[in-house]
């Protein structure tokens, strides 16, 4: 005969299961997900260590994904909604669920730019980036400069962006945590992510370190490309 004990957790995971939405039945992982690597791991070697891209991507990344699509598994009609749009509302989505979204979220959105923006072979920009950056953010040397200065200012985690608007204009940024600017009704143009995760096996407390050797494996054309969405208006994260 079954015992009472194991009654009430057969009716407490029978009523767990009746709350999940139709999304999420039958093993199904939400409505987000982690995509591949636009590149191998190693691709970023020897500036950013195979280990590190596995780990961070596989491990840090995936783990917003998850915890994202957990927090929104009781909120179907936030589900519902894209990522850039739903950040875009942080101050009015639900109490219950807006810290988990802000940090998940946030992490989600600003890793799979992260992603995007490397596995080139770093340079200088050109064409209409190179000019802007030259208006705006007071030609490449100085932005690098101020932008790395932003990086090793950074206390504790966080995040130096670069955000462009639908004119093209530019401005650098700094977030803590996995705040970004898409919190603001703004679009990101390139970021660089200053948790510790993102270098320590490679550059331990050594962040400034890190911060001039990201510059390596930036992929300007993509950086290029995500401009010029973004004076279309379509870019998104």
């Amino acid at each position: 005969m079954l015992s009472r004990r194991h009654l009430l957790t057969g009716a407490t995971l029978l009523a767990a299961s009746a709350a999940i939405p139709r999304a999420w039945a039958q093993g199904a992982p939400g409505p987000f997900k982690l995509d591949p690597l636009p590149y191998a791991p190693s691709k970023n070697e020897p500036h950013i260590d195979t280990q590190t891209m596995e780990l961070h991507h596989g491990k840090h990344h995936a783990a917003y994904v998850n915890n994202l699509n957990a927090a929104l598994s009781q909120n179907g009609e936030l589900a519902r909604m894209p990522l850039h749009e739903m950040l875009g509302r942080i101050g009015d989505l639900p109490e219950s669920a807006r810290s988990a979204i802000r940090n998940n979220g946030g992490g989600h959105a600003n890793h799979t730019m992260f992603w995007q923006v490397m596995g080139g072979a770093g340079g200088e920009p050109s064409g209409e980036l190179k000019s802007a950056i030259d208006r705006d953010l007071g030609g490449f040397q100085k932005f690098q400069t101020d932008f790395n200065t932003a990086g090793e200012k950074q206390f504790g985690s966080g995040w130096v962006f670069v955000t462009v608007n639908r004119d093209g204009k530019l401005a650098l940024v700094a977030k803590p945590n996995q705040d970004t600017p898409l919190m603001d009704g703004q679009r990101v143009l390139m970021g660089n992510d200053v948790w510790e995760h993102a270098y320590y096996l490679k550059y331990q407390n050594r962040r400034p370190e890190y911060l001039k050797a990201w510059w390596n494996v930036l992929d300007w054309n993509k950086i290029g490309e995500r401009y010029a969405a973004a004076k279309a208006g379509t870019l998104t994260i």
